[in-house]
């Protein structure tokens, strides 16, 4: 955990979310400003600043947040199809730099990207 991070916070319950789901490895709770009327984020519970930062070490929690992904996409009926976005580094449009997946839909998207 890194202490300044805003997700590791939210993660340890030092600021408040709505949380939709969390494993051993994996926390996830809506976003503050959803993009849909389904936007949640999934974020690995070990500090990993983005994808860049992805090795052999720390990959198996990305694993762990795509099957927890699937499960959060079932939970929440959406059935029909849904987006997942990451972003990574600030040229990107990371704002906060922990990985973290974006899970959007409740609706038919654009086939833009954004």
């Amino acid at each position: 955990m890194d202490n300044d991070c805003l997700f590791c916070k939210i993660i340890a319950g030092d600021i408040p979310s709505n949380k939709v789901y969390e494993d051993e490895f994996v926390f996830a709770f809506r976003d503050i400003n959803p993009q849909a009327p389904v936007h949640i984020l999934v974020v690995p519970k070990a500090h990993i600043a983005c994808a860049a930062d992805i090795d052999g070490e720390n990959s198996a929690y990305v694993a762990k947040c795509f099957e927890a992904i699937a499960k959060i996409a079932k939970a929440e009926g959406l059935d029909e199809g849904y987006r997942v976005v990451n972003n990574c580094g600030e040229a990107g449009g990371q704002t906060v730099m922990h990985l973290h997946f974006h899970i959007i839909g409740g609706e038919k998207l654009s086939p833009k990207i954004v």
